[in-house]
């Protein structure tokens, strides 16, 4: 159901639309420092490096690691390390590519259907889907849902689960989804409630879209000071061994954590 999505970029060969002034938009943005504009910026920042992911990656590594008899902690094993790490960072970066290609799609079909049209305020689900209605026409509210049931599919187990681990690994619960139910029981309540609040948001009078909105802002707010304890971390040779952030990791994953902590202070001193 998530190849839907693809949908989007089908669309921009579909609708008249300025190549040059794409090429110019996309490599030369437009800053402002007013509140919408920052908001927006720390959403997209939000649902990029988004903290949840942090959790559910690491937690899904060390379940595959008790989960294989002949995998160790790197830590205690770094002549493993090669290889996982390469199987970690194809893993990740293709994951990321088509992430971030669907992404970029989404905002560009966006802007040359709805905005083109004066239609910047989204409020329902049915006029997000407008934005396919070039390529799908009576069919865009069909395969609108279809991207939306695909994704948010995938997102349960993530969503919920990565809340679990976070407050599981902080009261040092037992946790991971390789146990039993009866073995994790308090993980699996976490990983259950935060399921069922999210459940419960579609009975209430909460706009779906701001919700989404919001969720984002928060997250890339909340990525900063959890991207600098990862970055600490990272760094200390008594936690990772020999297996410390190079140099050049280091000042990439600063330089990151700094866009972050930087967007989100300008979000608080510009609000309106």
């Amino acid at each position: 159901m998530t190849l839907s999505l693809f949908a989007y970029v089908g669309t921009i060969f579909v609708v008249q639309i300025n190549w040059a002034d794409v090429a110019r938009g996309t490599f030369i943005p437009t800053i402002s420092l007013n509140g919408e504009y920052l908001a927006a910026l720390i959403a997209v920042l939000g649902t990029t490096i988004s903290p949840y992911l942090l959790f559910w990656q690491s937690g899904e590594e060390v379940e595959q690691t008790k989960s294989e008899p002949n995998e160790k902690p790197l830590k205690k094993a770094p002549e493993q390390a090669p290889k996982q790490l390469r199987r970690i960072k194809i893993d990740t970066y293709i994951g990321m590519a088509f992430s971030n290609l669907i992404a970029y799609f989404i905002i560009l079909t966006a802007a040359a259907t709805l905005h083109a049209h004066g239609k910047t305020d989204i409020n329902s689900a049915a006029e997000a889907a407008e934005a396919l209605r070039p390529i799908a026409g009576p069919f865009a509210a069909l395969l609108f849902s279809l991207g939306i049931i695909g994704t948010g599919l995938l997102a349960l187990p993530v969503l919920g689960g990565s809340a679990a681990y976070a407050v599981g690994e902080a009261l040092k619960w037992p946790v991971g989804l390789e146990r039993k139910a009866r073995e994790a029981k308090a993980f699996y309540s976490v990983l259950a409630v935060a399921t069922v609040i999210g459940l419960a948001l579609n009975f209430t009078k909460f706009d779906p879209i701001k919700a989404l909105v919001w969720a984002a802002i928060i997250n890339g707010v909340t990525a900063a000071p959890v991207m600098g304890f990862m970055m600490l971390l990272a760094s200390r040779r008594k936690v990772m061994g020999k297996l410390i952030l190079p140099l050049y990791l280091k000042i990439l994953g600063w330089f990151a954590t700094a866009i972050m902590v930087a967007a989100a202070g300008m979000l608080f001193i510009f609000r309106k």
